[in-house]
Order: C-alpha cells, then sequence, then structure tokens
C-alpha cells in the first residue's frame, strides 16, 4: 500500500487535470464497414475482413458518425475543420487486429471549444483542446487466476466500433471539477442522441491525466495517466488517490515519472501499468487507404440546424420562463425526455409550479416504483397536465388528484373518465357542505369546545373529519372557511 499525503499537504499543492473522454458512437454500424455494433453478440460474430484487419480489405468512412462527431463538435463549442485527416497509430495488442488504430493526429475533426460547469460552489470554463474521431479496439477477457491454469480470449467485436476521444485543456484543479466536466459532457452527449452513454457496455469511458505543483508554481508537474476509468464514482476516487499519492511522493524526496496507471477500486489505489508512450512511440502517420475528411459549410450547418436545445441554455430558459428554483431546473433538464415531458404538462395545464412538483414528485415515484424510464411513462404528459387543470379549475381537490392519478396510471385513463365513473367531482356547494360540517360538529363537540376555547390548531382535525366524511372530496379551503364562519 502506498504512503498517501496528508489533507494538510495535499492543501501546499495545486492539481492540474485533463481528461481524454472516450464515446461510442450511436450508428447501427461500425465506422468503416457494415459490420453491426449491438451490444451483447455471441464473440467474434460482428466481424468481417475490414475490422479484422484482413490483407487488401479497404475502410470506408461512415457518414453517419461523421454527422455525429460534428454535432458532439458543435455542442462543445469547437470549431469544426474544414479538412480533416485520418492516421494509422501503431501499437501492438491482441485485441487490436491490425496492429495499428485508425485515428486523427495533427488534423483533428474539430478544436478550441469549452464545456461550462457548476463544481465546487464555482462557475467554471473548461477548454475542449479538440475533438477527434477512431476506431475501437477489440476486448480482452481474462480467465483464471493461478499462473498454470490462465487464459486470456479475444472478442473482436467491439473492433472498428466509432469512436470520439474529446480531449480537454489541463483546465482542471479538483476531482469535483473532473466529475462536473464528465457530467455534463455525458449530458449533452445524451441531449443529442450522439451516444447513451451507457458506462457498463463500455459506451463512455475516460483517461486522466495528473499532475501536482506547488500552489502559485507556475510550471508545470510531471503527469501520470490514469487509463480506464469506467464510473463517475471511480473517476473521482481515482483522482483523489492519485494526487495524495504524487504529493506523497514529491514531499518524501522522490520524484513522479511519467507513466500510465490504472485505478483498482478494490483497494482505492492507482498501480503502475506501463511507461507513458510519446506521440513519437505510435508512429502517426496519414492513413493511405482514406482520401482526407471535408466538411463543407453548408454540410455543418444543415447538422447544426436540427440539434436540439442543449441542456445549459435549456436549464437558463426554465429559470427565467417558468420561475423556478435552481435544483429544480436542474432536475427536470437532467434527461432530454424529462424536460420534453415537464413541458407538454405546463403546455396542457398552464401551471409550471405544479407540473414541477408533480413530475418531480408524484410521477418519479410511480416511475421509480414501476422500474420505468419517463419515455415509458403509463400517465402520457397531456394527461398528466388534464389532471393538473382540473385541481386549478376547482373540479378536484389536491387530495383527490392524488387518489386518481395512480388509478390513471392503471387503467389507461384520463382522469376525467375515473371521475365520471366514481363520481369523484370535488364538493364546493356551501349547500351541500353545509350538512357535512354539521354532522361534524355535534359529533366532535369535545374539540368544538377546544377550538372555541382558543386552541386554534383544532380546526385541522375537524376539517379531516369533514373530508373524510365527502370521501375527500370536498374542497378544504371552502371546508377550513365555512367551520370558522360557523364556529
Amino acid at each position: 500500500m502506498e504512503t498517501l499525503a496528508t489533507p494538510e499537504l495535499i492543501a501546499k499543492y495545486e492539481a492540474v487535470i485533463g481528461l481524454e473522454v472516450h464515446v461510442q458512437l450511436a450508428t447501427r454500424t461500425k465506422i468503416f464497414c457494415g459490420c453491426a455494433t449491438s451490444f451483447g453478440a455471441a464473440p467474434n460474430s460482428n466481424v468481417c475482413p475490414v475490422c479484422l484487419g484482413l490483407p487488401g480489405a479497404l475502410p470506408v468512412l461512415n457518414r453517419q458518425a461523421v454527422e455525429l462527431a460534428i454535432e458532439a463538435s458543435l455542442a462543445l463549442h469547437c470549431t469544426v475543420n474544414p479538412k480533416s485527416i485520418f492516421a494509422r497509430k501503431n501499437y501492438f495488442y491482441p485485441d487490436l487486429p491490425k496492429g495499428y488504430q485508425i485515428s486523427q493526429y495533427d488534423q483533428p475533426l474539430a478544436e478550441h471549444g469549452f464545456v461550462e460547469v457548476m463544481a465546487d460552489g464555482a462557475a467554471k470554463r473548461i477548454g475542449v483542446t479538440r475533438v477527434h474521431m477512431e476506431d475501437d479496439a477489440g476486448k480482452s477477457i481474462h480467465d483464471g487466476f493461478k499462473d498454470s491454469d490462465r487464459y486470456t480470449y479475444v472478442d473482436l467485436n467491439r473492433s472498428g466500433t466509432p469512436l470520439i476521444e474529446i480531449v480537454s485543456e489541463p483546465d482542471m484543479r479538483t476531482s469535483g471539477e473532473a466529475y462536473a466536466y464528465l457530467t455534463e459532457i455525458k449530458q449533452v452527449m445524451q441531449y443529442l442522441n450522439v451516444s447513451t452513454c451507457d458506462m457498463e457496455k463500455g459506451h463512455l469511458r475516460c483517461d486522466a491525466n495528473v499532475s501536482v505543483r506547488l500552489r502559485g508554481a507556475e510550471k508545470l508537474g510531471t503527469k501520470a495517466e490514469v487509463k480506464n476509468l469506467n464510473s463517475f464514482k471511480f473517476l473521482r476516487m481515482a483522482l483523489d488517490h492519485e494526487i495524495a499519492r504524487q504529493v506523497a511522493l514529491i514531499e518524501s524526496g522522490g520524484r513522479v515519472v511519467q507513466e500510465t496507471r490504472l485505478y483498482n477500486p478494490e483497494t482505492d489505489e492507482t498501480v503502475s501499468m506501463r511507461s507513458k508512450e510519446h506521440a513519437h512511440d505510435y508512429r502517426y502517420f496519414p492513413e493511405p487507404d482514406l482520401v482526407p475528411l471535408r466538411v463543407s459549410d453548408a454540410w455543418r450547418e444543415r447538422v447544426r440546424e436540427r440539434m436540439p436545445e442543449l441542456p445549459a441554455s435549456r436549464r437558463g430558459r426554465f429559470l427565467a420562463d417558468y420561475g423556478l428554483r435552481e435544483y429544480d431546473a436542474e432536475v427536470l433538464t437532467a434527461t432530454r425526455a424529462m424536460s420534453e415531458y415537464f413541458e407538454k404538462v405546463v403546455a396542457t395545464s398552464g401551471d409550471a409550479r405544479a407540473a414541477a412538483n408533480w413530475v418531480m414528485g408524484d410521477l418519479s415515484a410511480l416511475l421509480k416504483e414501476e422500474g420505468k424510464d419517463i419515455e415509458d411513462s403509463p400517465v402520457s404528459a397531456e394527461r398528466l397536465g388534464q389532471l393538473l387543470a382540473l385541481i386549478a379549475q376547482g373540479k378536484i381537490n389536491g387530495k383527490l388528484a392524488k387518489d386518481i392519478f395512480p388509478k390513471m396510471a392503471a387503467a389507461n385513463e384520463t382522469a376525467e373518465a375515473i371521475i365520471a365513473r366514481e363520481g369523484l367531482e370535488s364538493i364546493s356547494d356551501e349547500g351541500a357542505l353545509a350538512k357535512i360540517i354539521d354532522e361534524v360538529i355535534a359529533a366532535n363537540p369535545k374539540q368544538v369546545e377546544q377550538y372555541k376555547g382558543g386552541k386554534q390548531q383544532v380546526i385541522g382535525f375537524l376539517v379531516g373529519q369533514a373530508m373524510k366524511a365527502s370521501r375527500g372530496q370536498a374542497d378544504p379551503a371552502v371546508v377550513n372557511r365555512m367551520f370558522k364562519e360557523k364556529l
């Protein structure tokens, strides 16, 4: 177990963090061939001579992959280059059948963007150096623990899957900022349907470059790269450990070496994997089988025009147009589907505050209970909006609405149909309510005397009894007022 620095020692230093985020593009086929990208297929079944790297097989670029990469670049405020070049990145792993990866090097698809985040209680702009396209490698599966009984299997289904790599500037200073940056990247990619970003399926992966320097120093320290971080939690834990490790090493008189490390969540530590490669180690050269990728202004703008409103813009609009609290705006824009559902409820009901409460409260609880996403909600946004409109019109009260809502989900019916069938319309006629109130007063003389004696809170009990007698159909505001007038 490595020695880690104390919080007091860490406070003397500043971390410098950059992330390389790999995003699998949501295409049906691979980047240079027609093989399927579907997850979970039998090993080595989604392969062909192109993605296996067999001699004489030529790659053909997937147009949809390019358009998704352009969308992602524009969403990250990058400049999309009119010309970009694919290159061969040479290295040798058992799961890299060609012996090289087709990537982009000195002429990437897009450059010079940024992501704005809220982290550690402050707003921060984090630069995006570049977005480039590349194909993925296959997957090595290790089996067995004893040296005499250890096997490695290779599944090449993933080989040739289209990726973009989003490389940040070294602008992050804490694990919290890195967490917020990756969260924003994931949300933007999902809003665009560029990627599902399912980390369990490898659709979103992250490498972190970390160095430390004394606070106030300008010179960067030696960085280590922590590879293959496949969860937000592990990203944060790995960065915190690596920062503490490097500070302890420097404070003890040692020095940080440039290397690639892996994070082990079971021991909560990073371990050395190999010395860090430099660009010349990969022997980059232009891919001879692919022509330069040219993106015209007209093509770029066609892609831009079809893009949806992005999360940051939508959050701001929800605050301005609907008067929501910041927390509510964050929750309601967490996914594109939720934000669109909410807006449809508002359009039908006319009440943004009530819509926010119901979407975040009753609807979310129902979906959690049934194990469904909002896209599969058993109550449509229009029907929920109609229910809220009935409350606003005084036809039902809030308590009654909460009883009706699960029935709408179970029976796939409108609120109006359930109210009509069960006779649940709210009673606000004072003539009808007067009889109920008189009966409650007669049945509860003790509480009536307490109220008359100055115990004002007893009114709640009396209103509750009246609501019970009316099967929840009485308008509680009217009942409350009539009790006070009567007593």
